[in-house]
């Protein structure tokens, strides 16, 4: 399975794509996509779907996660947050890959063991777990961190499923319907 994980963000929009096999987690590619901040917001937001378009085409992901948004204690933070994260989700299901969302607490936890962990924790678990031989930039970092934790969880979930334990979730859309 190849995982593209993306960090959304409407300055920058990291991404990180991996391969999994088994336990087995291998690095692919990972990047930021700077948004230009001197345009309107529309073209930003085109921005952000080009981009993760053109990742999606050169990388060939079979799977995609994207962290979830919280309410910031900046309204107009959080929508314009939602917005990016819009565009990113339009682009993965524009070109028909699963889109799994994961909250910054449950990628943490996955990733680090702390849910509350510092974003250099983050980029080190990251380099460690990837075998990298730098420390990831922070977006790139988060993007990567976030397919990890959908190689995590992944597995458990499928089994979950099969034996009728819990229902599907985490708000899968495939061809631009809402599956679960």
């Amino acid at each position: 399975m190849r995982v593209l994980g993306i960090d959304p963000g409407l300055r920058r929009t990291g991404y990180g794509v991996i391969d999994v096999r088994g336990a087995h987690l291998a690095y692919v590619a990972s990047g930021t996509i700077v948004v230009p901040a001197d345009q309107p917001l529309a073209q930003r937001l085109k921005v952000i779907l080009d981009n993760i378009r053109e990742v999606v085409q050169a990388t060939e992901p079979s799977v995609s996660a994207l962290e979830k948004v919280f309410v910031n204690t900046n309204p107009s933070s959080t929508l314009l947050l939602g917005q990016a994260r819009g565009a990113a989700m339009c682009a993965l299901a524009d070109s028909m890959l699963d889109v799994h969302e994961y909250t910054a607490l449950q990628i943490k936890k996955s990733v680090v063991g702390n849910g509350h962990a510092a974003k250099e924790q983050v980029q080190k678990m990251v380099q460690h777990l990837l075998g990298l031989s730098g420390l990831p930039a922070a977006d790139s970092a988060d993007a990567l961190a976030c397919a990890i934790c959908h190689a995590h969880f992944h597995p458990l979930a499928r089994r979950l499923q099969a034996t009728g334990l819990i229902a599907t979730g985490g708000g899968r859309v495939r061809g631009g319907r809402l599956l679960d």
